[in-house]
């Protein structure tokens, strides 16, 4: 994470120096430590990562607009993922309208940038990518949110419970069952 989140202990520190100054340094570091669950949250809302790119920083910029309203009664990370996931589905709600409409632009999808892998590697890297991306969407939501936040954010079952509101026996149940699928599927494959 580097210096600049060592300047803080806590989400607090971060918090208070931003709402007093609109501290540069803090809200470097409030992004720097949630960058990941945002974005990762977003792709697998809207599965384009430029789309979840422009979510990331329209979030953030919501996050840093609202700090001062944040009442603490949640943790500084459910909040933000709660933001996050709203923001991801009127996104979604938005793009259905648009192609109803017929407006939609062709998305393309791109997982992350290879320009240094050779063509082989990129080749079989996006089949893998996609191929996992692909079996994760035909999960049932619950198991592909805990499935996601555990594999992608690295988050535990106590995490993921705060952040879902959702008892950890039954976070431990989803999250066996989606790597069964996942083991079973892409076993196949």
């Amino acid at each position: 994470m580097g210096y600049i989140s060592l300047l803080y202990d806590t989400d607090q520190e971060i918090i208070s120096e931003y709402c007093r100054s609109r501290s540069d340094r803090a809200a470097n570091a409030l992004v720097r430590k949630y960058s990941s669950l945002v974005y990762f949250t977003a792709f697998r809302y809207v599965k384009n990562e430029q789309d979840a790119q422009d979510i990331s920083q329209d979030v953030f910029l919501k996050v840093l607009a609202k700090l001062h309203s944040f009442k603490n009664q949640s943790s500084l990370q459910t909040w933000i993922y709660s933001i996050t996931a709203n923001h991801c589905k009127n996104f979604l709600r938005k793009k259905s309208i648009r192609k109803f409409l017929r407006i939609d632009k062709d998305l393309s999808f791109d997982i992350e940038d290879f320009s240094q892998s050779t063509p082989l590697n990129i080749l079989e890297k996006s089949e893998s990518i996609q191929t996992l991306l692909n079996e994760i969407s035909k999960l049932p939501e619950k198991q592909r949110e805990v499935f996601s936040l555990r594999y992608f954010n690295d988050m535990n079952y106590s995490e993921i419970s705060e952040l879902l509101g959702t008892s950890i026996g039954g976070l431990k149940a989803n999250y066996f069952h989606a790597v069964k699928k996942l083991t079973k599927t892409l076993g196949d494959l």
